[in-house]
């Protein structure tokens, strides 16, 4: 898997991601948004985590924009014993939240979310 770079608007040179994550990230500015200016919008993504509230609290301190679906697959294909986790990059420092996600031993990977 093949981790994408992040543009920045300031055309700062940006570090290559984990390679478990694969988000596309460039055109991304600071505050986590891309687009046109008219129309800026986060950018999503989803994850699955091993069922337990130990799992949750810990993805929770980590992003704050973190959303638990327990029941559902997503797009990523989560098992019966995991739960789905969609964030969004619409936070300070996202790109360390996902470095931080992609970091826990249970996240296998992080996708892009489309939200179909």
């Amino acid at each position: 898997m093949v981790a994408m770079l992040a543009g920045c608007a300031s055309g700062s040179n940006p570090q290559p991601l984990s390679s478990k994550i694969d988000v596309d990230l460039g055109n991304v500015n600071s505050e986590g948004l891309r687009g046109a200016p008219d129309g800026l919008r986060a950018v999503h993504y989803e994850f699955c985590v091993p069922a337990g509230e130990d799992r949750v609290e810990e993805v929770r301190s980590i992003d704050p924009t973190a959303q638990f679906m327990p029941g559902s697959r997503g797009r990523i294909g989560c098992a019966r014993d995991q739960i789905l986790v969609v964030g969004n990059t619409h936070q300070r420092s996202y790109r360390q939240v996902l470095e931080r996600l992609a970091g826990l031993e249970y996240v296998n990977r992080v996708e892009e979310n489309f939200l179909e």
